[in-house]
């Protein structure tokens, strides 16, 4: 479910649900809450990739999981438990997405440092049609990202948002051939991780400087309104 590959100093997480178009159930979010830390506490490893295997980078939350009362129980602790690691990775975290990003898809990426995609990628965050809220601090942080207009657009309207229009807003930072991010992400990843860890994790420290407490107060706002939409007959709030 989550594949770990190291290339030299650059450690590689894809997402291995292709059956499932990696969309995320409770263990899924533990194994990459588990492999961020474990990334982050190897001193051979200089930057991190997070991908996803097949046609997909993911597609959200495995809804059939959700509904199943077994599993649904534990999303909540696992999803909160992967976004503090993501929170607490000292090193780079490029996200390079291959075709489609949905939901948590979309906002995990928030919390990498660089973001590239396929020019065939596509992004959507449908909470409203869910009736569920924004998800992982993305009702502050993609408004950081692309402006207070766009971020609008794509929470409330839950539209697709093609790549080139993600690259224009801010979403991502570079567009690659079908098929060649994660080639383009290594890439890019080997040359940063060739600088002295300790600047590396001084640069991205000092630019989310202030952040990490925004972020969690957005989390708690979140999740407390998805809670009240669940207790009134909403969809997805009691997971989380």
């Amino acid at each position: 479910m989550l594949t770990i590959e190291d290339r030299g100093r650059v450690r590689i997480l894809q997402l291995d649900r292709p059956d499932r178009l990696n969309a995320f159930d409770h263990e899924q979010y533990s194994l990459v809450a588990d492999a961020l830390a474990t990334a982050d506490a190897d001193d051979d490893v200089g930057v991190v990739v997070l991908t996803g295997a097949g046609r997909a980078f993911s597609a959200g939350a495995d809804l059939t999981a959700i509904r199943d009362p077994e599993q649904s129980k534990h999303f909540a602790p696992q999803f909160e438990r992967m976004l503090d690691a993501l929170g607490a990775l000292t090193k780079p975290l490029i996200g390079a997405v291959n075709g489609l990003a949905v939901g948590i898809g979309t906002t995990i990426l928030l919390h990498c440092d660089i973001v590239l995609a396929d020019e065939d990628a596509r992004f959507r965050t449908p909470f409203p049609q869910l009736a569920t809220t924004p998800e992982a601090g993305s009702s502050m942080l993609l408004t950081r990202a692309v402006g207070p207009q766009f971020a609008n657009w794509m929470l409330l309207t839950g539209e697709w948002v093609d790549a080139s229009t993600a690259s224009r807003a801010g979403l991502v930072a570079g567009l690659c051939p079908p098929g060649t991010v994660l080639d383009a992400a290594v890439e890019l990843a080997a040359a940063m991780a060739g600088s002295r860890p300790d600047a590396l994790a001084a640069a991205k420290r000092l630019t989310r400087a202030g952040l990490d407490d925004l972020v969690r107060a957005a989390r708690q706002r979140e999740t407390a309104a998805a809670a009240a939409l669940a207790r009134s007959g909403g969809g997805l709030g009691s997971t989380r």
